[in-house]
């Protein structure tokens, strides 16, 4: 089983909402740099928000800024899973969206937030907003 699955993309129209979730396996759960990322067609991952297993709250980019009250990311431990909760969505949100981890929790603040830094992704989900 891949280390990381992610699940709950779709297509919404204009203002609708999903909750991705994300999968952890073989890892220890307990202190995960746990990463979202979004991929559109001909451009890069873009880092939607970062969060910390063990604590600590989340971290939304500047440019996410605009999508922080739209965006929430929350997590069940039982589980070991991370859900993006993603509210009245656009169609530029439209996307193919990753989750992915690193072990390393002292590099867990916005300060670190980049996709190099993330060594274990998952296959991805997509989303897709129609007007």
């Amino acid at each position: 089983q891949p280390p990381l699955i992610e699940s709950g993309g779709g297509s919404v129209q204009t203002g609708g909402s999903l909750r991705l979730s994300c999968v952890i396996s073989g890892y220890d759960y307990h202190n995960l740099c746990m990463g979202w990322f979004r991929q559109t067609p001909g451009s890069g991952r873009e880092g939607v928000a970062q969060f910390l297993t063990g604590g600590g709250g989340t971290f939304y980019p500047a440019s996410m800024k605009d999508r922080k009250d739209r965006f929430t990311v929350s997590h069940d431990r039982a589980k070991k899973t991370v859900y993006l909760q993603m509210d009245n969505l656009t169609p530029d949100d439209t996307a193919l969206y990753f989750c992915a981890a690193h072990g390393a929790p002292e590099y867990c603040s916005g300060d670190y937030f980049r996709e190099g830094l993330f060594g274990v992704w998952g296959p991805g989900t997509r989303v897709t907003v129609s007007s």
